[in-house]
């Protein structure tokens, strides 16, 4: 894909600026290993939009699911606490409230989470109305038998217990840039599937470099995992899904083991960016699997990264030197504290230590699209 298309650097442009000027030695360095007594050393980790929003407040979200955790907060408490600001954020426009909708104009999120001290985990998918998935998918977690609760009947779930059903979820810029796609992709109403594809791809790219809206963010997610003082690992992912998506399509965000998967004894993985090459694969329960075995986490990031490129072996996937077209992020830790972001293309991700909220470059496949 093109360089000026590339969606990362438009999120971070801005912001990478501002964190720069308030800790310029912290930025893009690794911070100092620093373990506890117990070996385990407390970190999150998280998709760079992590670092980013703050709705408002003073705490960006690994920063806020950090403290908390410190503080003595159950782990998974801690980073859903850290996502519900993204998700509740009008200008994060690829988590929750004002997430861009689906070809209908219908904003349907998904999310899960996994508890690794008590071996749980819950999901939901295509949930509408609610702005905080994953309070929801935590819900699943604590209340419910399920792993995960899809459309109409997580949003009984979530109304049988207490939740509010708002009627749409969109913000005034959020359906702005639906019905610009809307008006972009389909003047006649119906093209063939081909086309139609095609022609809706095509515009949300040349939105994206006209700067209408932020090239992650139609893949947008946000994954979150952390690990505390006493080695006890959780994480979380939320997200509004593809942008401009088939009603009901559900990408790799809510299923275990592709964008989310975490060990108690090992640690965790997660994920952002195309989908349905994760779901192919189910990398992050690989990821997993090569920590178990040995692997330090970016090598067991490394790993997957490999096996999606060589099974992407379909044409329209494919740039001319045979390279993935997409992107694919993962955020990954494990027990001991050891992080590591990697990504096909050169990119960014969010982690916090004792030594405050940083931005990272991630270990990239290819170094160029």
């Amino acid at each position: 894909m093109p360089e000026q298309l590339n969606r990362r650097e438009l999120l971070l442009a801005g912001a990478t600026a501002g964190l720069a000027a308030a800790a310029p030695k912290a930025l893009f360095g690794q911070a100092p290993a620093v373990r506890t007594s117990s070996g385990f050393r407390p970190v999150v980790v998280s998709s760079a939009n992590g670092n980013v929003f703050k709705n408002g407040g003073d705490m960006t979200g690994v920063q806020k699911a950090f403290t908390l955790m410190t503080q003595g907060s159950d782990v998974l408490d801690a980073l859903v606490a850290g996502v519900n600001i993204l998700e509740l954020d009008p200008t994060e426009d690829s988590v929750g409230y004002g997430g861009l909708p689906n070809a209908e104009g219908v904003v349907q999120l998904d999310s899960c989470c996994m508890h690794g001290p008590r071996k749980q985990a819950g999901g939901v998918a295509a949930l509408e109305g609610i702005r905080t998935p994953s309070l929801i998918a935590k819900a699943v977690l604590e209340q419910t038998d399920h792993h995960l609760l899809v459309g109409k009947g997580a949003q009984e779930f979530a109304h049988n217990l207490g939740w509010k059903i708002e009627d749409d979820l969109n913000t005034e810029h959020s359906r702005q840039l639906w019905l610009e796609w809307k008006r972009r992709t389909d003047p006649n109403h119906y093209l063939d599937p081909k086309q139609r594809s095609e022609a809706g791809f095509q515009a949300a790219l040349q939105m994206a470099s006209e700067g209408l809206l932020r090239r992650e963010h139609l893949w947008g997610t946000i994954n979150c995992d952390g690990v505390n003082a006493k080695g006890e690992v959780c994480g979380v992912t939320t997200t509004s899904g593809l942008a401009w998506k088939i009603p009901g399509r559900v990408g790799d965000s809510p299923i275990l083991g592709a964008g989310l998967y975490v060990d108690g004894a090992v640690g965790a993985a997660g994920s952002t960016g195309r989908g349905e090459a994760n779901l192919y694969n189910l990398s992050s329960f690989l990821i997993v699997e090569e920590m178990r075995r040995g692997a330090h986490p970016k090598d067991a990031g490394m790993t997957a990264l490999k096996r999606i490129a060589a099974n992407t072996v379909e044409k329209r996937l494919r740039t001319e030197n045979g390279q993935p077209n997409f992107d694919l992020n993962f955020y990954i830790l494990n027990r001991q504290g050891e992080y590591a972001g990697v990504s096909i293309y050169p990119g960014h991700y969010a982690v916090c230590t004792e030594s405050g909220p940083q931005t990272l470059a991630t270990e990239p496949l290819y170094e160029k699209r």
